[in-house]
């Protein structure tokens, strides 16, 4: 169990759920769980929920990790991504996961560079 008092770990399980905002402040979804590469640690990505209304009508799309900062002010993530780039995200297949051609494109997408790199 991570030490409650070092400020800078945080357990998993803690930030499923964590809101998530654009970069003038306004709420964009929140963190439905992560994705971490298995041989280096690293966090992938972070599925992220966005839209609907009480969860109706919402979509998840994975974001990068590094896309995300936290801000204690705000106690949520904030991001430089826009709704725009939410909504016309690429398409996701069922088995996305690992399939390194399609996190190459979400990556492109967004405009980070991969983990893997």
């Amino acid at each position: 169990m991570a030490d409650e008092n070092n400020q800078n770990l945080i357990e998993s399980s803690k930030v499923d759920g964590t809101r998530v905002f654009s970069a003038n402040g306004e709420e964009a979804g929140h963190i439905d769980h992560l994705l971490i590469d298995k041989p280096s640690g690293k966090i992938a990505y972070a599925v992220m929920t966005f839209g609907g209304l009480w969860g109706l009508g919402s979509d998840t799309h994975p974001i990068p990790w590094s896309a995300l900062d936290y801000d204690t002010e705000l106690g949520g993530y904030r991001t430089g991504i826009t709704k725009d780039q939410l909504q016309n995200a690429p398409e996701r297949e069922r088995d996305w996961v690992g399939d390194r051609r399609r996190e190459e494109v979400m990556f492109t997408h967004y405009g980070y560079p991969g983990y893997w790199m």
